[in-house]
């Protein structure tokens, strides 16, 4: 399905990602982890087409998608929603309206510019926020709900488009533990149930050993790591963050959040 090859991104004389290079041949749920500055994010930017790869290939069934111009572009990020750890949702406006921003990569400028949305759009809209099990909040503005439900109307957004693909970059960074369970569960779901593949940059292993079918590890923009939660062991835990954190059987997640949350004197990804 998804074939990745030597892709690289450079900033100036920085190489944010440098020769990534690996294979999806069934719809699964994949975890990158890493820590700031990995190159995740990045990576996510290239594969969604909001940032232009310096070289390599990403092939879907085939096609370079890093080759793709106007409409087709296009039709790709359509067919590969994009989840963010802000939401990036439209805070004044209601919850049913932003999910239904879902749909702008299939509407004409005019009909998105006067908001106007068939009524089979509007259902289904309401129907996938039941899903999600927010359906109540749907004439709410985006700003009243909890940052928690606001990533479930963010959900909600990508599932309108339909997607094959559904890439999430830290979707649960700025969420309390309860709130991130519940985020990790309808995403979870979705795969399970709909067979979408869901690629997720995640910043705890605990997550990606409970929700993931394989793991990317990422450091200083290259793979070091590439299998199942299984082979996530301490050793390899080290190797993909470093020295500096408890990686031992019992240490809770918050040691790796700790290594992994950007500060002032750690290098951010490039946005």
């Amino acid at each position: 399905m998804l074939h990745v090859e030597n892709v690289t991104k450079i900033f100036g004389r920085n190489t944010a990602v440098d020769r990534v290079s690996f294979a999806v041949d069934r719809p699964a749920f994949i975890g990158i982890i890493g820590r700031s500055g990995a190159g995740k994010s990045t990576f996510l930017r290239m594969l969604n087409r909001l940032t232009d790869a310096t070289s390599g290939e990403i092939r879907v069934e085939g096609r370079d998608v890093l080759a793709l111009r106007g409409r087709d572009k296009r039709a790709w990020q359509s067919d590969c929603a994009m989840i963010f750890q802000q939401f990036n949702l439209v805070p004044r406006m209601d919850v049913v309206s932003n999910v239904l921003h879902g749909t702008l990569f299939h509407r004409s400028a005019l009909r998105s510019f006067f908001n106007l949305y068939p009524g089979a759009d509007i259902h289904r809209a309401i129907d996938i926020l039941d899903r999600l099990g927010i359906a109540e909040q749907a004439a709410k503005r985006a700003e009243a709900l909890s940052g928690g439900q606001q990533q479930r109307v963010a959900i909600a957004r990508a599932l309108m488009q339909d997607p094959r693909i559904i890439l999430a970059d830290e979707p649960i960074a700025s969420l309390d533990p309860m709130n991130a369970q519940v985020v990790m569960d309808a995403l979870r779901r979705i795969h399970d149930e709909d067979g979408r593949m869901v690629i997720a940059n995640l910043h705890t292993l605990d997550t990606a050993r409970r929700y993931c079918d394989r793991v990317i590890g990422m450091r200083a923009g290259r793979v070091v790591f590439d299998g199942t939660p299984a082979q996530l062991t301490t050793g390899v835990a080290r190797d993909i963050y470093g020295a500096g954190a408890d990686f031992s059987e019992s240490a809770t997640s918050t040691s790796i959040e700790a290594l992994t949350r950007p500060t002032a004197t750690r290098r951010r990804e490039p946005a």
